[in-house]
C-alpha cells in the first residue's frame, strides 16, 4: 500500500529514541523528509546519522517558547514545506499523590502540555490544506495508570485540547489525531516495570492482562503512527486510536 509519503515533509518531536524515533524510522523508510528533535545534541545528531536518508536533527526542548517557530522555520527553509507535525515527549516523572512536588508538576505542564498546545498552535498557522497534527498520549486518556499521577492529569486535558483542535482545523483541510501507546517495549515502559521492584514480574502480569499476550514493539507503534499522519489516512480526523494489543476493554 502507498501511503503518499514520499518527499512529503515531518517534524517529530522526542525522537532520539522511543516511540518517536519509531515514527520518524517509518516515515522516512516511506519517502518523507523528517525534521527530528531531542534536548541533547550530540544525541539528536547520532539519531538522524542512524535513521539516514533525508531526516535533519535539530536539538531542541518542547517547553522552549522559541522551539515551535525555530522547527517550522527549519522545515520551510530545509525542505520548502511542511506537511504535518507529530509531537511526542518523554513521559512526566511516576509518582502517587504524595510523592509528586510542585516542580514536577510545573515542569511537566510546560513540556507534556503547553509546549504540545504550542507546537500544534505554531504548526496549524504554517499548515495548508492536507496537513495533519498527530500527538503522542497514552491508554491513560480513557483509564488512569497507578503510579503515574501526573500523566493522568495532563494526558486527558492533551486529548480534549486534540478535539477541540480538530474541530477548529477540519474546515481547513488539517487533520488532528491522537495515538494512544499502552505497554510498548521501550525503555520508558521498562523503566515503569523496574520500579515495581520486579520488572520481569511487572512485565509477566501486563502481559497477562493484554489480549494478545504480548508488549508492542516501537515499529508496530511507529508505523501505525506513519499511517495516521499520511495522505492515506485523509479521511480520519478528530480520533484517539490505541496502539495497546487490545489492552483497553471498552469500546
Amino acid at each position: 500500500m502507498d501511503l503518499g509519503l514520499k518527499d512529503r515533509v515531518y517534524i517529530v518531536t522526542g525522537a532520539t529514541r522511543g516511540l518517536g524515533n519509531a515514527t520518524a524510522r517509518a516515515l522516512a523508510a516511506d519517502g518523507a523528509k523528517v525534521i527530528i528533535t531531542g534536548r541533547d545534541e550530540k544525541s539528536v545528531e547520532e539519531a538522524a546519522a542512524e535513521l539516514g536518508g533525508d531526516v535533519l536533527g535539530l536539538a531542541a526542548d518542547n517547553a522552549d517558547p522559541s522551539a515551535a517557530q525555530r522547527l517550522v522555520d527549519t522545515a520551510r527553509e530545509r525542505f520548502g514545506r511542511l506537511d504535518g507535525i507529530l509531537v511526542s515527549v518523554g513521559g512526566p516523572a511516576p509518582g502517587f499523590l504524595a510523592d509528586n512536588t510542585d516542580d514536577q508538576w510545573q515542569t511537566a505542564f510546560e513540556t507534556v502540555f503547553l509546549g504540545a498546545v504550542r507546537l500544534a498552535r505554531t504548526a496549524a498557522a504554517a499548515l495548508g490544506e492536507g496537513g495533519v497534527i498527530g500527538f503522542v498520549l497514552s491508554g491513560s486518556v480513557h483509564e488512569p495508570i497507578a503510579g503515574l499521577t501526573i500523566s493522568n492529569g495532563l494526558r486527558p486535558g492533551l486529548a480534549g485540547f486534540a478535539k477541540s483542535l480538530a474541530d477548529e482545523l477540519g474546515p481547513r483541510g488539517i487533520r488532528v489525531v491522537g495515538v494512544l501507546p499502552a505497554r510498548i517495549d521501550t525503555d520508558r515502559v521498562r523503566e515503569l516495570d523496574a520500579l515495581s521492584g520486579d520488572a520481569k514480574a511487572a512485565r509477566t502480569a501486563n502481559e497477562a492482562r493484554i489480549p494478545l499476550r504480548r508488549y508492542g514493539t516501537p515499529e508496530e507503534f511507529g508505523k501505525t503512527a506513519a499511517f495516521l499522519l499520511s495522505p492515506a489516512a485523509s479521511y480520519l480526523t478528530g480520533i484517539m486510536v490505541p496502539v495497546d494489543g487490545g489492552f483497553r476493554h471498552g469500546f
